[in-house]
């Protein structure tokens, strides 16, 4: 689907792709992901996979996260659930964002993600839900319950971070998917500083960790391959969605 919006100077519309509630994998994809993707798996595969190894030795840098430094708001990245249950990688990723909300680094969460898989409420709903749980006050908390996915949870919140004229986000997330995370918050002309939630699994080492860091790679090589891509063809369309 297409969201009307307006550009930069509020005067003409800028159709933005949106994936639908409980997309597909491929509808998640949107305009360009289907050549971009094919791209990626192309130039690993044609290039020995030495793109794939370089971005996993960036996963692995990026899950020690930044030094913390206060901010106008932490920002959650949504985690689909299990059916309407949080994962134990969800539920770490909140316990980060709480221990930074009460250590004072930023006095207000924003818990991102909208319905995806079998639920019948979105990821931020049941984010919000577990942080008032805490004795969060529920005028701390801020919601993004339409995206589907990273870029969309990034993009959302960017929009309400500028009409606040709020400027820096902690973003919480598990250690390897900060990386990813981060570049794309970084296109999208977002000023982050990550936070590892350090609980979430898997544990550091095992084989599920490093499954992890190889799927971590490679969808950091898609994202990168995917912008250069973008650019080269001088795509508005598919460029609104990530910068």
């Amino acid at each position: 689907m297409q969201e009307p919006r307006t550009d930069s100077s509020g005067n003409s519309p800028a159709p933005i792709y949106v994936a639908p509630v409980r997309a597909s994998f491929w509808q998640k994809l949107g305009p360009g992901g289907a050549a971009s993707l094919g791209l990626a798996l192309l130039s690993g595969l044609g290039l020995l996979g030495l793109p794939w190894l370089y971005r996993c030795g960036q996963v692995l840098r990026g899950a020690q996260g930044d030094p913390q430094q206060a901010a106008d708001a932490i920002l959650v990245l949504g985690r689909r659930l299990e059916g309407d249950t949080l994962t134990a990688v969800f539920t770490a990723r909140l316990a980060q964002a709480e221990d930074l909300w009460r250590g004072g680094h930023a006095p207000r969460i924003f818990v991102a993600g909208g319905t995806t898989g079998t639920a019948t409420r979105s990821e931020a709903e049941a984010g919000q839900d577990w942080l008032l749980a805490r004795g969060i006050p529920e005028e701390a908390i801020l919601l993004e319950d339409r995206s589907q996915h990273t870029l969309e949870n990034l993009f959302n919140v960017r929009i309400e971070m500028r009409a606040q004229g709020w400027t820096t986000l902690l973003m919480v997330s598990d250690p390897l998917h900060l990386a990813r995370a981060k570049a794309t918050a970084r296109g999208l002309d977002l000023a982050v500083r990550c936070c590892p939630a350090p609980a979430a699994p898997p544990k550091p080492g095992s084989l599920g960790w490093w499954a992890r860091v190889a799927t971590e790679g490679f969808l950091l090589h898609w994202y990168h391959t995917g912008m250069l891509y973008s650019r080269l063809l001088g795509s508005r369309e598919q460029l609104k969605r990530v910068t």
